[in-house]
């Protein structure tokens, strides 16, 4: 049986630390599935088909990575496609708490699909979407927390926001 784990997020932008945990990931299970979240209570920089192009580039030499969007309840989404863990990214003390408290909501939903916490490489321990796109929307240099590809991306998303 294919072992498939979740690895969701809004992903508003993919940062290297999601890349780290995604592919110490990818080398545990036959399948990690990147569940971009359509998220529409959140002020995004990117839309939902945006992040999801941009995350398919990344890993588009790389088998067993797939990446899908979804909306509505997580475990609805796991259970949909087969998949038996939610992996989730802890970067600090902080993040535990909630993290936490997600992942007995969901065990009380479905005590069949399990939650892994994995913290990302300690080079990106202080990394966050939110703080990449507040430091890209007021000018400063992103590279070496996004690939490349999200760095072009973003300044040029930045430079349009601007001229208007």
């Amino acid at each position: 049986m294919k072992r498939i784990a979740v690895f969701p997020g809004s992903f508003d932008p993919i940062t290297n630390g999601h890349i780290d945990i995604i592919e110490r990931g990818s080398k545990i299970f036959d399948e990690i599935v990147v569940a971009v979240a359509e998220n529409p209570g959140k002020s995004l920089l990117f839309t939902i088909s945006e992040r999801v192009e941009m995350i398919e580039e990344i890993f588009n030499h790389r088998e067993g990575i797939r990446v899908d969007a979804f909306s509505g309840l997580l475990i609805d989404y796991v259970k949909s496609i087969g998949a038996c863990v939610v992996i989730r990214g802890l970067r600090v003390i902080s993040d535990f708490e909630y993290e936490f408290q997600m992942a007995l909501m969901n065990r009380r939903l479905a005590p069949d699909i399990e939650t892994l916490f994995m913290m990302p490489n300690e080079t990106y321990t202080y990394v966050s979407s939110r703080l990449v796109r507040e430091i890209a929307s007021l000018g400063g240099s992103v590279r070496g927390l996004v690939p490349p590809l999200v760095e072009e991306r973003m300044r040029r998303k930045f430079k349009g926001l601007t001229k208007g």
